[in-house]
């Protein structure tokens, strides 16, 4: 590595140091040199994948701020708005679980209160390798412990998520954080720089070594030399943190400031840049006013620093001293250390001394752009034309449905979610594990929000296209399942390298069924981020799209869950029965098999059945409902056993004279609902005029789980058990 070009070492390739040196008319100094690389970065410059973001659909009659800023932002109507974004922490979880997963958490988090929003709920979404691996459980362990552990500290509820394990994981495991805020859209706060000769402060946090190339760290593959960049992990302080919050949004509801910009990837380098470029200013600061917690510190060293819990803010004229006296009353700094100018340059100095001059646009807009080659993987049509029905049928059905409740893809997450909050500040209606969304509640309102994390890799992989457009397609179903109306959506996207052509095939591909499937639903993107790399010693992670997905209750009181509540209670299939099996849990457990065609979506029917959703349940027509996703049928069912506390007996009917096809099939655009008697014929009158097929399964009670195929019963196994495998699974292996 030492025997490289100094750029190469800062992750520039020759070509792009040439065109710094054409750009500046000279070569750069080495602070220059390093602003330049974590700039042009893939985390900062979105260089491979620029072109391809600009096919999701970003504007809407709900959408007040849209990609570009810290956040997304939607209204939700009566002045009021949610803000929201999700963030990948993937390499830094890889080498230190702990603080990866944790200033994860911290950042994304400060995304929020820096537009003037209190954060109201975070969520996350992992991904790792098999759970029998040791190290997987040591970065399991440590991941979950960091999210709970700063989350916690700072009174924000973790309040939902997702987990999976896949072999493709194993090496680079994936840690998604997402976090909600609402604000008065009166109050709302944007990252853009002041008039010129306006000051601009450093609050909070003093600067120290750590996080120092973070973003170029993030934009390389992991490998052995991997462990050595831990300096490259920032370390965080919730305590600090949750100073930071109360401060900064006093300062933004005082109207003190123009904008403000939360220090993250690049630290002082990109925040000041980014604040700059938007309005065509330039940007001067003096690093020896710059608080530092460390001694010695370099120019380099400050100004490429990733320190958590740091904000740049731009005051408005004379509003210094105010904004000093609320950050002390926190007991944080609050420093003057530069100003905005006229003349487009970022001029970082010590004291009276030009220690770097570079234009603000060359950082920003002039970062270079690659259209990648793409190519399909050989592997691609030989899944596609996979025929399952070609493999032998279970013998004992009972022993699959006992397999499938203890896979830890499948099985209860109460290990991760009892380490979090998630009833901190009142406001959690639906908590984990007993909805598909979250359901939290607007205070003095009578509306509530719904909130999701979801994507599947593995679907991806097999189809990226269509599975796209699955990920997008069970946000917005799950929200529905609650009641709510989903709004929006912000995307993780985690993928390998894209200087590989079947990567970026995959990821091009993907994009564009998330997009076909965001704009029919009327779910623009607003928010996101990309992460590349991921993979080690040359083999990438699965493609994994993250989806997260707000949705708004009008009526809190409406909300729904999975849970069965009523013995007599009818079983009702709303979507039609599904026999797919390609990308199942269920071939994957029972037959070693990731491979199949990847079931195909109806848009159209899926935009259909959100409504009818809506509808019965804001009606009260339904007393629950849930997604059928991994594991098809027979798990959704038993899941709504399993939360009620009450068995079934239903009557399916196999296809083409299979019954792995109907009970564990994970196509798309299906529920199951239980329904008062009385109300039946209104549920299928409703559906009917939906355009939705809809047909009596069978009946909530009793104390086992009773399946029938074509009138022969396959599967009885009791509620009790079902429980104890669904629920112990993760737990026992994690003891």
């Amino acid at each position: 590595m030492k025997d490289k070009p100094v750029w190469q070492q800062m992750g520039l390739t020759d070509e792009e140091y040439r065109m710094v040196q054409e750009i500046l008319g000279r070569d750069p100094n080495y602070l220059e040199l390093g602003m330049f690389a974590v700039m042009w970065s893939e985390h900062c410059g979105y260089k491979n994948s620029r072109p391809v973001l600009k096919l999701f659909p970003t504007e809407g009659p709900q959408v007040i701020q849209g990609p570009g800023e810290n956040a997304g932002v939607v209204d939700i109507g009566d002045g009021q708005a949610v803000v929201f974004k999700i963030e990948s922490h993937n390499h830094p979880s890889a080498i230190e679980p702990y603080q990866g997963a944790a200033t994860g958490v911290g950042g994304i988090v400060r995304d929020i209160f820096t537009m003037g929003a209190r954060p109201i709920a975070s969520l996350n979404s992992l991904r790792f390798g098999p759970l029998h691996d040791e190290r997987v459980k040591y970065l399991f362990a440590g991941v979950v412990s960091g999210i709970g552990g700063y989350g916690n500290c700072l009174g924000i509820p973790t309040v939902a998520g997702e987990v999976y394990f896949e072999e493709s994981y194993r090496g680079n495991p994936l840690v998604n954080a997402m976090c909600v805020g609402l604000v008065n859209v009166d109050e709302l706060a944007l990252a853009v720089a002041g008039e010129i000769g306006s000051p601009l402060m450093l609050v909070g946090a003093k600067t120290g070594r750590d996080g120092i190339h973070g973003a170029t760290f993030a934009s390389e593959e992991l490998s052995e030399e991997s462990a050595e960049k831990r300096p490259s992990v920032q370390v965080g302080d919730p305590f600090m943190e949750k100073l930071l919050i109360e401060a900064c949004l006093q300062i933004i509801q005082e109207g003190l400031v123009f904008g403000a910009q939360d220090l993250g990837a690049a630290g002082l380098t990109s925040s000041a840049a980014e604040m700059a470029s938007k309005e065509g200013r330039g940007v001067e600061i003096d690093v020896l006013r710059v608080p530092r917690r460390e001694q010695g510190m370099t120019r380099y060293e400050v100004m490429l620093s990733e320190s958590q819990e740091r904000m740049l803010i731009c005051p408005r004229p004379g509003q210094e001293e105010r904004i000093r006296q609320i950050f002390a009353k926190w007991g944080l700094d609050a420093t003057v250390i530069g100003k905005v100018t006229g003349d487009g340059m970022f001029r970082v100095k010590e004291g009276d001394k030009v220690a770097g001059e570079v234009p603000v646009a060359a950082l920003t807009k002039m970062c270079p752009v690659y259209h990648r080659t793409e190519e399909e993987p050989a592997y691609y049509r030989q899944h596609r034309e996979f025929d399952p029905s070609t493999l032998p049928e279970p013998l004992d059905y009972n022993r699959v449905l006992r397999d499938l409740l203890a896979s830890p893809n499948i099985a209860s997450k109460e290990w991760v979610f009892t380490q979090y909050d998630y009833q901190v500040m009142t406001n959690t209606v639906v908590v984990p594990g007993k909805g598909d969304a979250a359901v939290l509640r607007v205070k003095g309102t009578g509306k509530g929000i719904a909130l999701t994390v979801d994507g599947n890799g593995r679907m991806v992989y097999l189809d990226p296209y269509r599975g796209g457009m699955l990920a997008v397609c069970e946000a917005a179903r799950n929200l529905a399942c609650t009641g709510a109306r989903p709004l929006a959506l912000t995307n993780c996207l985690n993928f390998g390298n894209p200087e590989k052509p079947n990567i970026f095939w995959q990821f091009k591909n993907t994009i564009q069924g998330m997009a076909a499937a965001a704009r029919q639903l009327d779910t623009p993107v607003v928010s996101g981020n990309v992460s590349f790399y991921n993979e080690t010693k040359g083999e990438a992670v699965y493609p994994t799209p993250v989806v997260g997905m707000v949705g708004v209750l009008e009526d809190i009181e409406a909300h729904m869950d999975m849970s069965f509540k009523h013995d007599g209670d009818l079983i009702v299939l709303l979507g039609s029965y599904g026999s797919e099996l390609g990308g199942s849990e269920y071939l994957k457990i029972e037959h070693g098999l990731v491979t199949g065609a990847v079931p195909e979506v109806n848009l159209d029917e899926e935009k259909m059945l959100l409504q009818l959703l809506q509808l019965v349940i804001r009606k009260g027509m339904v007393n629950s409902c849930h997604d059928i996703s991994e594991g098809g049928m027979a798990i959704a069912l038993a899941e709504c056993a399993i939360q009620g506390e009450r068995g079934f007996v239903v009557n399916l009917e196999s296809i083409a004279g299979r019954a792995d096809g109907v009970l564990f099939s994970e196509a798309p655009t299906r529920v199951v609902v239980s329904v008062p008697r009385m109300l039946l014929g209104d549920v299928m009158a409703l559906a009917e005029g939906h355009l939705i097929d809809a047909r009596v399964l069978g009946e909530v009670g009793g104390d086992r789980l009773v399946y029938r195929v074509d009138g022969k019963e396959i599967i009885n196994l009791a509620l009790d058990e079902a429980t104890s495998i669904w629920g112990g699974a993760i737990r026992c292996a994690m003891s």
